[in-house]
């Protein structure tokens, strides 16, 4: 059973490269549900959860922008929806502008209360400790998902959010990089995004099951309504770099809501 559990969910974080937290969810909804199994589980498609929820936000104001103005060179992007205010796709304590053709999905939220998601369909309860293993990252959880797959590329943008705190960003920034685990090389500094001041990180991340390391970035920005943090990982190297401008983009962005 032990090898049945490790083939079919992995690590938390090498679930979370592989697909999509809901995707991620259900695998280890369907690991948590068999007992006494001689041979691995299928795992279900993570990207198939992501993708199918997954719609552009309704708050297009910019999105007929042809490209963001501010970006040049490989910074720039084709603009599409922005989330974060009421009525988009994600409802957050910031907005930002998501790169053409990216899609985006609330989590957490559905999970927490016990819903279908929660159950795998079942009725049965998932450990909350394994669901706390998904959904958080030191002192945030999982609030919405960014899908690059539409455009192309495999990888997420994530935003995580806290409770309201005395925490500045760079210490809930470093509380979540450590919580993350197997990284290195982390290079803080900070930024400013029209009135909103944050901090910003660079590092690298080995992952034991993949055997690679590859470069991710994260920032964080402090709101009324609490910590924000936006992080960004792909596949490999090469899936990050493509998607590098998505993640400037948001952080110019990024406003308070």
């Amino acid at each position: 059973m032990g090898d049945v559990m490790r083939r079919t969910t992995g690590g938390p974080r090498e679930r979370r490269d592989a697909g999509g937290l809901r995707g991620m969810l259900q695998v280890a909804l369907l690991a948590a549900l068999l007992s006494g199994c001689g041979q691995a589980a299928e795992e279900p498609a993570g990207a198939k959860a992501s993708v199918a929820a997954s719609s552009p936000s309704s708050d297009a104001a910019s999105s007929s922008d042809a490209s963001d103005a501010s970006g040049s060179g490989r910074d720039a992007v084709a603009r599409g929806a922005t989330i974060g205010g009421p009525g988009s796709a994600c409802e957050l304590p910031v907005t930002f502008a998501l790169a053409e053709r990216w899609t985006a999905e609330p989590v957490g939220a559905g999970e927490k209360a016990g819903g279908a998601d929660a159950t795998g369909g079942t009725g049965d309860a998932v450990d909350p400790e394994l669901l706390d293993a998904i959904l958080r990252q030191g002192p945030v959880g999982a609030a919405c998902e960014v899908d690059a797959k539409p455009a192309g590329h495999l990888g997420f943008l994530r935003v995580w959010t806290g409770e309201p705190g005395d925490d500045d960003p760079r210490t809930v920034l470093e509380a979540f990089v450590a919580a993350q685990e197997n990284t290195s090389n982390a290079r803080y500094r900070a930024f400013t995004s029209g009135p909103l001041t944050g901090v910003e990180v660079e590092y690298r991340y080995t992952s034991e099951l993949l055997e690679e390391t590859k470069p991710e970035r994260a920032l964080a920005v402090s709101t009324a309504r609490g910590p924000v943090v936006l992080h960004l990982g792909g596949l490999d190297e090469a899936e990050f770099t493509a998607m590098t401008p998505a993640f400037d983009l948001a952080k110019r962005t990024l406003r308070a809501a």
